[in-house]
């Protein structure tokens, strides 16, 4: 009995949090992204304006349209891709934010899986 007590409480609980998500704070500004990459950290620093997202990542410099779906989803196509894989726009969804970062999924536009990363604001 004290289980399903305890599981009930839980999923109540639960259901009542949610996560900060002041993504307009975040649609415009200069962030910082680390990752791991074959078993190396790498970090990008992009800047993204409302419209085009410029980001440097190991010396390479990528530009890609920015396409609001709302205030916490977007669409990032490549301007400039040099191969197929690249074509692909990324679907990127905020999931919660804090005062200077926000937490989100990341996934090639028709794929179901997905990746996780936070992004911290720079400026």
């Amino acid at each position: 009995m004290k289980r399903i007590v305890f599981g009930v409480l839980g999923l109540f609980l639960s259901a009542c949090y949610n996560p900060e998500r002041n993504c307009e704070t975040f649609r415009e500004g200069t962030f910082e992204f680390t990752t791991v990459l074959e078993n190396t950290e790498q970090t990008t620093r992009f800047t993204r304006s409302e419209n085009l997202e410029t980001s440097n990542f190991q010396g390479v410099t990528d530009s890609a349209s920015v396409r609001w779906i709302n205030n916490c989803e977007y669409i990032l196509t490549n301007l400039n891709p040099k191969s197929k894989a690249e074509e692909k726009p990324i679907h990127i969804k905020i999931l919660s934010t804090t005062s200077n970062s926000y937490t989100f999924e990341y996934k090639l536009v028709g794929t179901s899986s997905s990746r996780r990363g936070t992004a911290i604001k720079i400026n």
